[in-house]
């Protein structure tokens, strides 16, 4: 008798675009190269518009479109519910997927807001009591240098930690004709960089730690204040026709933090940093060793060892391509390096496996509601000009 082909796991996604298309590459890609102990199985997928839905859904590899994520609640062959949308409609979706019985894979930040990140989390608590499992999706956790990173620090390598800084750089905001989207309106995004990238940075900086953020002082800026109305806008923003409207959140985000273990962080997001168009820049410093990792050379972690004599002491370049580290061995052999791609891959193998196993996957949506309080606490420094705790 032949071996038995693992079950399956139907899934829905709901949104096609950035996130959509890289959600997407991971379902088909994940089970070609790990062995998965579910099948996932590309459903639906569902948008707003009947004709870019259905193009889209047959260029990535989706069996059927819809436009109503409502009825692929309903649908038995749905298993798992993989949100992609803006934030304004995270909490909506994922809060009816988890009653409806379905497992839920959201993008971050979990929600707008920290009380629908509270609902969110407490509905993913009563739903893992059924067995149905939620996860947030930090992706970046899963770039095999941010993985090596994690366990040098739990391994004791870097000692107490003493400083975090980490900085999210982008530019594509740089030119202030470029046109309005969903990102630059309150309503649909609930911030600006701050909730789009910082929450990336707060995530990585918790991970890598094992330790929380327990106070901030922030501030925040808008640089422009008013953007060309884009062809369509009133489909992105709310706003249509032509001229100029207002960009409702922040362009750049700073901000001091202590961590629960007495250390310092620091932190930066622009999205006006001329030059760098995906600049992820982690930094811990400890009391017996340092760590530095930056995504724009994603495959390498820098480590430096301060237990080492100081004739021969210096940063030591890791390449982390070796079937040693995580989830690299699936891949290619050392020195082919991996891509932006490959961590969400990472993420669904990590998700499908927890399903399977039934157990909680991380960062779970409780982790997605201690990013967003940070997050809030920093937005609410900002207007106060005063620290706070979290």
């Amino acid at each position: 008798m032949g071996q038995q082909e693992p079950a399956r796991l139907g899934v829905a996604m709901v949104g096609h675009s950035f996130m959509g298309a890289a959600h997407s590459h991971a379902w088909r890609t994940a089970p070609r190269f790990f062995d998965l102990p579910l099948t996932p199985a590309r459903a639906v997928l569902v948008g707003r518009d009947a004709g870019r839905t259905r193009e889209a859904a047959s260029r990535l590899g989706w069996d059927e479109s819809s436009t109503d994520w409502r009825t692929a609640l309903e649908r038995p062959d749905v298993d798992l519910v993989d949100i992609c949308t803006p934030g304004d409609s995270h909490a909506e979706i994922a809060l009816a997927a988890l009653a409806a019985g379905k497992h839920v894979l959201c993008e971050k930040p979990l929600a707008n807001s920290v009380a629908e990140a509270e609902a969110m989390t407490l509905a993913a608590d009563d739903a893992a009591r059924r067995g149905v499992l939620a996860m947030v999706g930090f992706t970046y956790r899963r770039v095999p240098a941010v993985q090596l990173a994690r366990q040098l620090v739990a391994e004791g390598r870097v000692g107490e930690v003493r400083h975090v800084r980490v900085q999210y750089l982008q530019d594509w905001l740089v030119d202030p004709e470029a046109p309005l989207t969903w990102r630059l309106d309150r309503g649909r995004a609930g911030s600006g960089a701050l909730g789009d990238i910082a929450a990336h940075a707060v995530d990585l900086a918790q991970f890598v730690t094992g330790e929380l953020v327990t106070g901030v002082s922030g501030v925040l800026e808008t640089f422009v204040r008013e953007r060309p109305v884009a062809t369509g806008g009133a489909g992105l923003t709310g706003v249509a026709g032509e001229g100029r409207g207002p960009v409702t959140v922040d362009d750049a985000a700073a901000f001091v933090a202590r961590l629960s273990g007495g250390g310092l962080g620091v932190f930066e997001a622009t999205r006006f940093a001329l030059g760098r168009k995906n600049a992820i820049r982690l930094e811990v410093n400890g009391s017996r060793g340092s760590l530095a990792f930056d995504f724009e050379d994603m495959n390498v972690l820098h480590f430096y060892d301060g237990t080492d004599p100081v004739a021969i002491a210096g940063f030591r370049r890791i390449v982390v391509t070796e079937a040693e580290h995580a989830f690299v061995a699936a891949w290619w052999p050392p020195g082919h390096g991996l891509g932006y791609e490959h961590a969400f891959t990472h993420q669904v193998v990590d998700l499908v496996g927890s399903i399977a196993a039934g157990e909680q996957p991380r960062p779970s949506f409780r982790d997605g509601l201690v990013v967003q309080r940070v997050l809030d606490a920093v937005e609410r420094s900002a207007e106060k000009g005063a620290w706070l705790d979290v």
